[in-house]
């Protein structure tokens, strides 16, 4: 089973053969062997490497995680205690602007868990059997998880306060024509300006601006007054308290996929996992991003609020009411 684990977790024969110090043909034998005995193909081979097929993926989760339980009590046993390290796995965007703020409180709190992250764009990196814990974006149903949404999300246009200030005379219906930046997201799920600009009524022909690949780059970008970022009011609202960004337009609509709070439902959660979960559902219980308009998108033609105004609207009241927590899994 370690030459299949190798295998699966490097989706390839070759690099399963350096781990292990044997020829590429020996991986190869010792899988048909499986594949045989099993009466099943586990992999599919490409000229790039192999990849797992339904079966195979199957098999993987319960291997990979029975090796975690092992690796798990065999750090415990030599560290003479147990349950004090947790790997929690998010995207860069969620760790820069949602967790890190707030994990001086857990590092007071439980001074003795070490929390290892595991940041990464790829979100089948969660799927990792060494994650503890991990949030991704609430799209879709993974096999062998247990997932819970953490919160209902705000995406409206944000911008730097200079960038504001000379655009002030700008209408919603206008904010087409000036220089967007644009994200781009690994996950085919997270919205982009067009779906935006539609969403709210707003024309979107010719869309024109900067790209970026990492949202910390693209909200640098706004801040330095390059141009109009789309901003989810989870991760931007402490910059627009703090002055460095600004709410451009009135116009707004409810993220469609927000995060989730997950795990592996055949691996063990540790205390120190089980501690840092409850932890992270308190944060998101007490930090609930603002909503406006319950059903949807804000639209107006009225000009943008003076910029000095920006932080208290979006801290006071931008909004209807707060949401409430939603029952299952997906969203």
């Amino acid at each position: 089973m370690a030459v299949f684990e190798a295998t699966a977790r490097h989706a390839s024969f070759k690099r399963a053969a350096d781990e292990m110090n044997v020829t590429t043909g020996a991986i190869s034998r010792q899988i048909r062997a499986l594949e045989g005995e099993l009466g099943v193909k586990l992999f599919v081979r490409e000229v790039n490497g192999v990849h797992l097929t339904p079966a195979g993926q199957d098999l993987f989760s319960e291997i990979a995680a029975a090796f975690s339980r092992c690796s798990d009590a065999t750090k415990a046993v030599k560290a003479g205690k147990r349950d004090e390290s947790v790997t929690f796995a998010c995207t860069d965007a969620f760790a820069t602007f949602w967790l890190m703020p707030r994990m001086v409180d857990f590092w007071t709190r439980y001074p003795n868990i070490t929390v290892n992250h595991l940041i990464s764009e790829q979100s089948r990196d969660f799927r990792n059997a060494e994650v503890d814990l991990f949030v991704r974006p609430a799209t879709g149903a993974w096999p062998n998880e247990n997932v819970e949404p953490l919160f209902e999300d705000l995406i409206y246009p944000v911008c730097g306060a200079d960038f504001a200030l000379e655009h002030q005379g700008v209408s919603a219906s206008e904010l087409s024509r000036l220089p967007l930046l644009h994200m781009d997201w690994t996950s085919p799920d997270w919205p982009l300006w067009q779906d935006f600009l539609q969403a709210v009524s707003v024309p979107c022909e010719g869309l024109r601006g900067k790209r970026f690949g990492k949202y910390a780059l693209l909200l640098t970008a706004a801040e330095a007054n390059q141009g109009v970022a789309l901003g989810w009011d989870s991760l931007v609202r402490p910059q627009i308290g703090a002055g460095k960004l600004a709410r451009f337009t009135d116009l707004s609509m409810r993220d469609p996929v927000g995060f989730c709070l997950a795990w592996n439902s055949k691996k063990w959660l540790s205390n120190a996992a089980a501690t840092l979960k409850a932890w992270v559902r308190e944060q998101a219980r007490s930090s609930v991003p603002l909503l406006s308009l319950g059903a949807g998108a804000k639209r107006s033609g009225s000009q943008m609020p003076r910029p000095e105004t920006q932080a208290l609207m979006s801290l006071l009241g931008d909004t209807e009411s707060a949401p409430s927590d939603r029952n299952g899994h997906q969203r």
